[in-house]
């Protein structure tokens, strides 16, 4: 046999169980969120969409981190870029009314995406022509950049009391139905990243993460994909970020903070970042245990703390790592399990 095809039949393998674990994982957890407030209540449904939102800004943060291999610590300003352009036109159509048409509020959520791309075209721009650590102290510092313009901005932003009262119109003020709005939002985002990743530009992005040099060498703008991807991403942070102000009837500076940026890089790592749906499952973990470690304790941070200890010690690709390592153990020539479906094919027919 050829060595280039043994070595790409082996690749093959290794990625095939990844990607059908994502699709599975995907494919339970569309059913689950589908049939989250027919079986679960008020508190429970406004949890879940919650993590529709964050699991959203997670998964843009990951097409940096997980596909590009550089970390960006100051994401979250792409967020508060797409939450400040919803809330500042909803305060522009109600004009202190309170009241907003339907497709003024459509509107509204549309113009997160693209004013979140453009700020990422602009921050990208210089990023991208560093990589590694040098890539993720740039963004930290344009990121904080960005939010002492709008914590400064009175007049413009609000200032460091933000911009309160964003109300949607009545009919989605239902706390379900608007969970069902981002719902459809979400995994209409989720199917376009899910295409992006598995065409030849998601492949490309892996090439660069492997070997950035090499993919350099081969005639190939590094910096161009680079910047697209930066943009992408940033813009569907800003669309998870234009659902979050009508979610919550607010929005702060502290959106755009480092704080927040931490939380999409928590939610990667819980998740894990090898997998298309990792951050989402992290952003599960995240906002569940949350919600429920502070309904009796104030030391949330240190149970957080604990958890990411033990899986970045135990488990350094995440949750669904380690389920992937298991199956693969359970699968695997001469366990139990392989055994036992080897007696059974060669069980003679009588």
């Amino acid at each position: 046999m050829d060595p280039q095809d043994s070595t790409a039949q082996s690749i093959d393998t290794r990625r095939k169980p990844v990607g059908m674990l994502s699709v599975r994982v995907l494919a339970l957890l569309f059913v689950v969120f589908l049939v989250v407030p027919a079986v679960l209540g008020e508190f429970w449904v406004e949890v879940a969409t919650e993590i529709l939102i964050l699991g959203l800004f997670a998964m843009s943060f990951n097409l940096i981190y997980g596909y590009m291999g550089q970390i960006s610590f100051g994401h979250a300003a792409f967020f508060g870029l797409g939450a400040y352009a919803t809330a500042m036109l909803f305060r522009q159509f109600t004009g202190g009314t309170e009241e907003i048409s339907y497709l003024q509020f459509f509107l509204s959520l549309a113009a997160g995406a693209p004013v979140a791309a453009l700020g990422a075209l602009l921050v990208g721009f210089f990023c991208i022509r560093l990589t590694g650590i040098y890539f993720a102290i740039l963004t930290l510092a344009f990121g904080e950049l960005l939010f002492f313009v709008v914590f400064s901005w009175y007049s413009f932003t609000g200032g460091d009391d933000g911009i309160q009262r964003l109300l949607p119109p009545p009919f989605f003020r239902d706390s379900v139905v608007y969970y069902y709005l981002c719902f459809v939002i979400v995994v209409a985002a989720i199917a376009i990243m899910w295409r992006i990743v598995h065409s030849p530009f998601g492949y490309l992005l892996r090439a660069m993460r492997d070997n950035q040099e090499r993919t350099r060498f081969l005639g190939i703008n590094t910096r161009i994909y680079m910047l697209i991807n930066f943009v992408i991403a940033g813009s569907f942070a800003g669309l998870a970020g234009a659902l979050w102000g009508p979610f919550t009837r607010s929005v702060a500076p502290t959106l755009l903070g480092w704080q927040e940026s931490g939380i999409a890089v928590f939610m990667t790592l819980l998740g894990g970042s090898g997998f298309f749906v990792g951050p989402m499952v992290g952003s599960i973990i995240y906002t569940f245990l949350h919600a429920w470690v502070t309904g009796f304790t104030q030391y949330w941070p240190l149970t957080i703390g604990t958890i990411i200890l033990i899986i970045v010690l135990f488990s350094p690709g995440g949750l669904l790592a380690a389920i992937d390592a298991w199956r693969r153990i359970r699968t695997r020539p001469g366990s139990a399990r392989s055994r036992d479906n080897t007696q059974v094919k060669e069980k003679p027919t009588p």
